[in-house]
């Protein structure tokens, strides 16, 4: 699975990344309360080019070089193919931030790991970002890039 984009219905608004961070932020996708007390910091980047804009999320490759890139295993893929750091594991060396080829992989401003879309895991059935497109420009999709 992976999130994609239709850029020709993108607003370029940033909803989906406000909604990323603050899903991640420990206070249940509350917008208001996130970006208040927490420090959110979304898991994917909103592009805009040309008059078009996307985001650029996390393509959970089949053979995924972050995965075999990491010294510590907390880098992992679940039974769904979803790519997700432990980050009980993660000891913030950044090699995956280095081989990713999309560089869909970045720092925690807050600590000293690694940070990357996981669609969500463990949060709801759909990504915040895919929930909160007002346009409706994203949606979850089976096909799985390759590097």
């Amino acid at each position: 699975m992976k999130v994609q984009n239709n850029s020709e219905y993108c607003l370029g608004c940033g909803l989906c990344q406000v909604y990323c961070a603050a899903a991640h932020d420990g206070y249940n996708g509350n917008v208001i309360k996130a970006f208040k007390k927490g420090t959110p910091q979304a898991r994917a980047g909103l592009i805009k080019k040309n008059h078009e804009s996307w985001i650029n999320t996390c393509r959970h490759c089949q053979d995924a070089p972050c995965i075999n890139a990491c010294i510590t295993g907390a880098l992992q893929k679940d039974e769904k193919g979803t790519v997700f750091i432990d980050s009980q594991r993660c000891v913030g060396c950044f090699t995956c931030v280095m081989v990713c080829p999309f560089g869909h992989i970045q720092p925690s401003r807050d600590s000293s790991r690694a940070i990357k879309c996981d669609l969500c895991r463990g949060l709801s059935g759909t990504p915040a970002c895919v929930a909160f497109c007002p346009n409706g420009a994203l949606r979850l999709a089976e096909e799985v890039d390759r590097p």
